[in-house]
């Protein structure tokens, strides 16, 4: 308990400035980073349908390169969106967002059942409109 009472005592306004600061700077940079992603996916992208072809014209050292930096990202804004659950910030969105970068088996219902939520749909659906894309279209 020693260690609560050593956090307490080492507080001070210029930490919690910082950390505000970090809190806002990271909410907008995560708004940004979701907008962007929600505007430029394809509207078919979580239909079944669906064909992915990742750089096909690339070598295989590029693509495996490019996936692992890939997966390293999106791993990294699941945690972002999960912590953004507790404090401002588009948690869903950007955990929906880490997901759709992380290759792993079976994510594609898990991404469906997330944006199937009306809220969210609605919110990707109205920002893709603001910028004249079509609606996503879900199975």
């Amino acid at each position: 308990m020693e260690w609560l009472a050593e956090f307490w005592t080492s507080l001070t306004w210029a930490r919690i400035a910082l950390g505000l600061v970090f809190l806002v700077v990271s909410f907008f940079l995560s708004t940004g980073l979701v907008a962007v992603v929600m505007v430029k996916i394809p509207a078919n992208y979580f239909s079944s349908h669906y064909q992915q072809d990742f750089l096909p014209n690339s070598s295989w050292m590029t693509r495996w390169g490019v996936v692992v930096l890939k997966n390293l990202i999106g791993v990294i804004l699941v945690v972002a969106g999960i912590i953004m659950l507790l404090g401002p910030g588009p948690g869903i969105l950007t955990i929906l967002i880490g997901s759709i970068m992380i290759d792993i088996p079976g994510k594609r219902p898990l991404e469906a059942r997330l944006l199937n939520r009306p809220t969210v749909l609605a919110a990707a659906n109205g920002l893709r409109a603001k910028y004249g894309k079509p609606p996503l279209i879900m199975d």
